[in-house]
């Protein structure tokens, strides 16, 4: 993935504070950073996407510099080419699957506002993305009509149409039951040999590093503590 940082973050809450302060280079096409809760990993991976400002440091991806607080460049979400898939997956209950996978192609903004897809919108892209995640049968389908493996595969479909440069993985399998969490790690690890996209994962589960790890990472206390495998 070629991925270099190394950024600090401090959050207050009252008398609380947590402070980030991580380090990482790899050049693993698979990356898991592997942690207890609170450990400060989706903090790490929000970072990469732009979805919170460190308070200094630098990111870098594939060779391009996404942030550098003294150089003062900061690319905005847009520019960033990531595909992020939360955790609890963040599909919009009120469009169907085309238009929530259509929503990543567009990324959510033109230039009257905010985009809301025709409810059968289609073109090419749409058409591979369903066809590879088997969708097409439940494409005019609510969010709250679908199956737990269904809404992941509609949120791992948004994060993939606009191809982006890496894919960055939130506990993709932390909603799931264990037997529907056995099955998606099996069509995510397929998918990304197939597709041969560069993926930073973080979880809590071992069985998620074991099964993804090229690059394994241990976080905790908002620090990246050991690394396993080839960085």
């Amino acid at each position: 993935m070629q991925i270099q940082l190394d950024i600090a973050k401090t959050l207050r809450a009252g008398t609380r504070k947590f402070t980030l302060r991580a380090r990482l280079r790899s050049d693993s096409r698979r990356i898991v950073i592997y942690g207890a809760s609170g450990a400060g990993k989706s903090m790490l991976l929000k970072a990469v996407a732009g979805l919170i400002t460190p308070d200094a440091g630098s990111i870098e991806l594939g060779g391009r510099r996404l942030f550098d607080s003294a150089a003062r460049i900061n690319l905005p979400v847009q520019r960033r080419r990531v595909g992020y898939l939360f955790q609890d997956y963040a599909l919009f209950p009120h469009l169907n699957v085309r238009q929530n996978i259509v929503f990543g192609l567009h990324r959510g903004w033109s230039n009257r506002g905010w985009f809301n897809p025709a409810p059968r919108v289609d073109g090419e892209r749409l058409a591979y993305w369903l066809d590879a995640f088997q969708l097409q049968a439940v494409a005019q389908q609510l969010p709250s009509q679908l199956s737990g493996g269904q809404r992941q595969r509609v949120a791992l479909a948004r994060a993939l149409i606009a191809d982006p440069a890496a894919l960055l993985l939130d506990e993709p399998f932390a909603a799931l039951d264990p037997m529907l969490r056995v099955r998606m790690r099996e069509e995510l690890d397929a998918l990304q040999r197939r597709l041969d996209i560069p993926m930073l994962m973080i979880t809590h589960d071992p069985e998620d590093a074991r099964v993804f790890g090229g690059h394994v990472l241990t976080m905790a206390d908002g620090a990246i503590l050991e690394e396993d495998g080839n960085g």
